[in-house]
C-alpha cells in the first residue's frame, strides 16, 4: 500500500519529487478507514489521494460519481499471507499468530483486517463497472514499474515530463524508499502503533515469491485448491515468482 501512495504522491506533487516539501507519504495519501490524526477529509486540498483497505460496499457513496478514480492495486495472496504474517508479528495487535498455519487459518477464514481476500478482490471485479476503476497488478509493478508508472499517469490523465517520470520511477524504487523518511514508516509504526520488537521493519522485502520461504508443500497445495475454487471466474493475471 505505502508503495502506491508514494507512487501517487510523487506524481501529483512537485515538491514530493522534487523533496523541497518535507510532508510523509501517508499524510499525502491518508487512509479512510485509520484517520488516527482526525484529519478533516473535506477540507483537503484538491487533488485529494485516499488508501483504503476497504470492500467496494463500505467505501463512500461519491466513489460511484465516475469522476473519481479507483485505483486496486492487487498482489497475489501467498505473497500476502506471507507479508501479512511478519506484519502482524511485529506490531501490537490481538491477532498476531506464532506459526505460519495459524494465521493462514485466519487469513482464509478471513479473520483478517481487510476481511476475506477473495471476497474483497472478487466484489470490487464484479462491481467494477460501478465505479471508474483500474486493475493493477504488485507484481507487474515490480517488473516494469516505469511502464506501471506510465499507466497509472494516463488513467489518472496525467501528464509528466520525462524527467519527471524518472523522478517518480528512482524515488518509488524499494530501496531508495527504505531510506526515504517521508515513505518508511518504521517511526510511525513504533510510536503511533506499537512494535512488538526493534527486529522488525515496516518495508521488509519487496520481492515476488517469498512465500516460497514459508509454505510447506501441504500448504501451498491447500492454498492452490482454495484460490482455484474461488477465483474461477476472475480473469486477473496472477505472477506467483519473479521469473514468470
Amino acid at each position: 500500500t505505502i508503495w502506491t501512495q508514494q507512487i501517487l504522491s510523487l506524481i501529483y506533487f512537485e515538491g514530493h519529487r522534487n523533496n523541497t516539501e518535507n510532508i510523509q507519504t501517508t499524510d499525502r495519501a491518508p487512509f479512510f478507514e485509520y484517520n488516527i490524526r482526525n484529519v478533516d477529509f473535506a477540507k483537503m486540498p484538491s487533488p485529494r489521494i485516499f488508501c483504503s483497505h476497504l470492500p467496494y460496499y463500505l467505501v463512500p457513496k461519491v466513489f460511484k460519481n465516475k469522476k473519481v478514480k479507483v485505483l486496486y492495486i492487487y498482489r497475489n495472496p501467498k505473497d500476502v499471507l506471507t507479508s501479512y504474517f511478519h506484519f502482524i508479528n511485529w506490531i501490537v495487535v490481538p491477532e498476531a499468530s506464532k506459526t505460519v498455519e495459524a494465521f493462514m487459518q485466519a487469513f482464509l477464514d478471513g479473520r483478517v483486517v481487510g476481511s476475506n481476500w477473495f471476497d474483497h478482490i472478487r466484489g470490487w471485479y464484479e462491481h467494477r463497472h460501478d465505479f471508474n476503476i483500474m486493475f493493477l497488478s504488485y507484481e507487474d509493478m515490480k517488473k516494469d514499474l516505469r511502464g506501471s508508472v506510465l499507466k497509472i499517469c494516463s488513467f489518472l490523465e496525467k501528464e509528466l515530463s520525462e524527467e519527471d517520470v524518472d523522478a517518480v520511477v528512482r524515488q518509488a524504487t524499494f530501496q531508495n524508499m527504505k531510506s526515504d523518511p517521508r515513505a518508511n514508516k518504521d517511526d510511525i509504526m513504533k510510536k503511533e502503533i506499537g512494535a512488538g520488537n526493534d527486529q522488525g521493519t515496516f518495508l521488509r522485502k519487496g520481492t515476488i515469491g517469498d512465500w516460497k520461504h514459508h509454505l510447506t508443500v501441504g500448504q501451498n497445495e491447500r492454498f492452490d485448491r482454495i484460490f482455484k475454487r474461488n477465483m474461477k471466474n476472475i480473469p486477473l493475471k496472477f505472477i506467483w515468482d519473479i521469473n514468470e
